[in-house]
Formats: C-alpha cells, sequence, structure tokens
C-alpha cells in the first residue's frame, strides 16, 4: 500500500513539473490597447448659393380693380449663408437672398378705356426685385455612397420693392413705387454631396412664399389707392457650396482590452 501511495505521489510531481515547463514554454502575453476612434458630429459652416427663380402668376388690382393675364418673368437668385451642424441628422442655418428684378405685366380688358371710350386693353407693367431672410431647419436622411439627401423649412421676412408702375389706359401713366417688409416662409429638399470632411456642394428645390408687394398710393379717377401684388410665390431651384470649419470630436466608447498569446 505505501508502495502505491509512493508511486501516486511521484506521478503527481511529475504533472505538475510538466505544467510549469509548458506554461514557461508559452509566449509572454501581449496587451493591446485598442485605440478610441474619432467620430465628427458637427459644426459651423458657410454657404454660398446661385438659383434659378419661377414665379408663379400673383393676383395684382388696384382698388376693386382686379388686373388680368398676369404674369411675372424667371429671374436669377443668390445667397449667402451660416449654419451649424448638430449632428449627422439635424443642422440649420440662417441666409440671406437677393433676386433680381423680375418684370411684372397685366392686360386686363377695359370698357371705355379705348379711344375715344371705345372699349380697350389696359396694360401694367412693373419691376419687383425681393431681400429676403429666412431661418431654416434641415434634416439631413443619411448618407449613401457620399450622397446626402435631405428636407427642410424655413420662416422669416422679404424686403419687396415694386419700382415704377406703368400703366396704358388709353395714355400712359407713371405711378411711383413703394418697398416694405412682409412674412416669408419657405419649403425645401434636395441633396448634397461630400468631397472632404469640410467641403460639400448642395442642390435643391426651394419653395418660397415672398408675401405681398405695394406701389405708391395715387389717384385715378375718383379712386385713391395702391397697386397691390398679392401673395408673391416662387419655386426656385438652387446650387452651393458648403465650407464646414473642423470642430473637436467626440469618441466612441473605448473597447475591451485585447489579450493575445
Amino acid at each position: 500500500m505505501k508502495s502505491f501511495a509512493k508511486v501516486l505521489s511521484l506521478a503527481g510531481v511529475a504533472i505538475v513539473v510538466s505544467s510549469v515547463s509548458f506554461a514557461a514554454d508559452l509566449p509572454a502575453p501581449v496587451i493591446e490597447h485598442v485605440p478610441e476612434v474619432p467620430v465628427a458630429t458637427g459644426g459651423w459652416y458657410l454657404r454660398g448659393d446661385i438659383g434659378y427663380k419661377i414665379y408663379v402668376d400673383p393676383d395684382a388690382g388696384f382698388s376693386s380693380q382686379s388686373f388680368q393675364n398676369e404674369s411675372m418673368d424667371d429671374t436669377a437668385v443668390i445667397g449667402v449663408g451660416v449654419g451649424y451642424k448638430f449632428n449627422e441628422y439635424f443642422r440649420t442655418d440662417l441666409t440671406v437672398d437677393y433676386e433680381f428684378k423680375s418684370e411684372f405685366d397685366s392686360r386686363t380688358p377695359c370698357p371705355a378705356c379705348g379711344p375715344g371710350g371705345t372699349p380697350g386693353v389696359s396694360l401694367d407693367s412693373a419691376d419687383i426685385d425681393v431681400w429676403t431672410i429666412l431661418f431654416n431647419a434641415y434634416v439631413d436622411l443619411g448618407t449613401y455612397n457620399g450622397f446626402t439627401p435631405y428636407v427642410g423649412g424655413g420662416i422669416g421676412a422679404s424686403y419687396i420693392n415694386v419700382g415704377q408702375v406703368y400703366s396704358n389706359v388709353g395714355t400712359p401713366v407713371r405711378v411711383p413705387g413703394d418697398s416694405r417688409w412682409d412674412f416669408s416662409w419657405a419649403l425645401m429638399a434636395g441633396a448634397s454631396y461630400a468631397f472632404n470632411p469640410n467641403l460639400s456642394v448642395d442642390a435643391g428645390y426651394r419653395y418660397l412664399n415672398i408675401g405681398d408687394g405695394y406701389s405708391d398710393t395715387f389717384t385715378a379717377g375718383a379712386t385713391t389707392a395702391k397697386v397691390k401684388y398679392e401673395d408673391l410665390q416662387a419655386h426656385e431651384f438652387r446650387v452651393g457650396l458648403r465650407y464646414t470649419f473642423d470642430s473637436a470630436p467626440t469618441y466612441l466608447p473605448v473597447e475591451p482590452i485585447a489579450t493575445k498569446f
């Protein structure tokens, strides 16, 4: 019995020695620290835009007399703005746009405005240009192969400048124009493409409701009033550049330490 116990003891010692020897042959563990990964969250940006503006035919008139066959010429628009990108999905900006002069025209049949009181046509025209200031908010809908589609909306005000009004009701008449501020709002949709983390090109559509414009007050016959250009609105097709300034990045959570043999 003592011999059997002695054999077991010797076997145990052999196992321990062999385990220690095997462990000694293993390479030293390598501790690998996975670095934190910076993630861009947004920052301030500047933008510049140009566009082509297509007017919806406005409603115009003098006192109770409504003009007919109204139209406004297409024109160009330029703009600048400053904004802030909060994260990859939401950004806002403040923009200032100038719309170049667009000519308003109307042809209104009238029963006695022709030569000698005969039926004729009243011809009315004016040049209208507009400054627009908007505060806008956008939702970016994700990025796909560098393209980021978005939708947005804006509210603000437009400074509507109506130039000298020309009216031909039998005889030519010139009426002084006038300028005023009015409430404006917009809806936008489009997409941007990032050349690099700072510079993007933006192409999109904007519907803009500008408000109402007026001429100066004048007297025609026994009526004293203004020519009113009501509910000015337009469709704009725009392209521009956005430059985003570098901002301090945030970091992803630290990964667990990896041990390799």
